[in-house]
């Protein structure tokens, strides 16, 4: 009797112990395992394939049989796929979000703006030419006006080109993965190498398109621009002298490079800290830009039209910071601080007059 007694509570305690195991992921046991024969007991669904090495390299399908699909081996995934939680290359077929779009939008703001900048730093002053028996004039801000519209129409011209060749070709939305972490904008420095030895190169564009679009979109810009630049600024610019005329272009076939090697070395880092960088330069720019004009009250703002249009690009470029920043996820917790955009020109203009080098030098002479 007792060691009945025995026999059934061993039974118990093991009856107990496989129900417990049956709980845990992955392990449902097969029908006759019992602590005699627990080498035998195997998993119900076991994988056959060992994982791939590194974070970046996947098996690529190779053809899908119903719910039965053939990998390859493990290398790099093809443009336009990257690899899922199991290490096979998916294909992308998501949308680009908010912040995604703002990110892009602000690398095509670069060339556009340095555009401008050179061309305002080279416009001469305002100058005649003799042509014939007439004296023609060209003001300086004619002329600007002009170059200004033309890199305008050039950005904007590469930016619908470069999305019209995207895919999907001939539309304007374009296929994204989505960005995780900021090692996926540099998979070249995430190749394994099992027997530090040999290499496994799994390199490919994780965030695809957000790294070589920019490339795409940089490359029609210069097209553009060496197409139709050089032709303007010869009809309208003659007054600005043959040494200053094309200097805005000499400009950006530097520049256009610089940011190039920007992107490919630091597209990652300026992907999630471009809108503090907007946020920093805007203010740092505006505050230069009314300190060399002499800005010091409201009224010196209207008696140039260009102050105004330059304090108004800088509200933009505030407010778009802002919207980077906050992603507008919350409508109701976001929209607010737009109301901060005027609020750096506001304290410029209240702290000026306090700030003015003379008046601290005379007071300083004075003892004050």
């Amino acid at each position: 009797m007792g060691q009945r007694d025995r026999a059934g509570s061993a039974g118990g305690a093991w009856m107990a112990l496989r129900g417990l195991l049956e709980t845990v992921p992955g392990r449902e046991w097969r029908n006759g395992a019992s602590p005699g024969n627990a080498a035998r007991a195997v998993p119900a669904a076991v994988d056959i394939q060992p994982a791939c090495l590194g974070l970046y390299c996947g098996r690529t399908v190779l053809a899908v049989n119903g719910s039965v699909e053939t990998y390859g081996d493990c290398g790099v995934c093809p443009r336009g796929q990257r690899t899922d939680d199991h290490k096979i290359c998916r294909e992308c077929l998501g949308s680009p979000d908010r912040y995604d779009w703002l990110y892009l939008g602000f690398m095509a703001m670069l060339p556009l703006v340095l555009h401008w900048f050179f061309i305002e730093w080279y416009s001469g002053k305002k100058r005649s030419w003799q042509r014939g028996s007439v004296t023609v004039l060209l003001s300086r801000s004619s002329s600007a006006l002009l170059q200004h519209l033309t890199a305008l129409l050039e950005c904007s011209a590469a930016a619908v080109v470069t999305l019209l060749l995207s895919d999907p070709v001939g539309s304007l939305h374009i296929r994204s993965c989505r960005v995780k972490k900021l090692s996926d904008w540099y998979t070249m420095l995430y190749n394994p190498s099992p027997d530090y030895i040999t290499t496994v190169h799994c390199t490919h564009e994780a965030v695809y398109p957000l790294y070589t679009i920019v490339f795409i979109y940089y490359a029609f810009c210069l097209v553009l621009m060496m197409l139709l630049r050089p032709l303007l600024v010869k009809k309208i610019a003659c007054g600005l002298g043959r040494s200053d005329r094309f200097k805005s272009i000499y400009a950006a076939l530097y520049f256009f490079p610089i940011l190039t090697v920007l992107q490919a070395v630091g597209g990652g880092l300026l992907y999630y800290a471009f809108p503090y960088i907007i946020l920093v330069l805007s203010l740092v720019t505006l505050a230069v830009y009314l300190s060399a004009s002499e800005v010091e009250f409201f009224k010196d703002l209207l008696v140039r039209k260009k102050r105004l249009v330059v304090l108004f690009s800088h509200w933009l470029l505030h407010a778009y910071g802002i919207i980077s920043i906050s992603k507008l996820d919350k409508l109701e917790q976001d929209l607010p601080l737009l109301a901060l955009v005027p609020a750096p020109a506001l304290f410029y203009l209240m702290t000026a007059k306090y700030t003015e080098p003379s008046r601290i030098l005379s007071e300083g002479g004075n003892g004050h």
